[in-house]
């Protein structure tokens, strides 16, 4: 389980922050970045001091998993 908590200033992490290159022009995007201690910080890359949500690997895993069976597609 990371240690740092959900809701954390994304921009007091020491971590290095990954956009997407499929991220457009007008900043619609998440960045994400590895954590030290094994979690995964994600945070919206238009707000980049802005709270960053922590997940565990296993979190990330079974999401991205669903996102490429296409679960979520319904939500655009």
């Amino acid at each position: 389980m990371p240690s740092v908590p959900n809701g954390v200033r994304a921009s007091s992490l020491d971590a290095r922050w990954i956009k997407s290159r499929h991220s457009n022009a007008e900043g619609n995007c998440v960045e994400v970045a590895a954590l030290g201690d094994g979690g995964i910080a994600v945070r919206n890359s238009r707000d980049p001091d802005g709270p960053a949500l922590v997940y565990t690997p296993a979190e990330v895993a079974a999401f991205l998993a669903g996102a490429k069976d296409g679960e979520f597609d319904h939500l655009l």
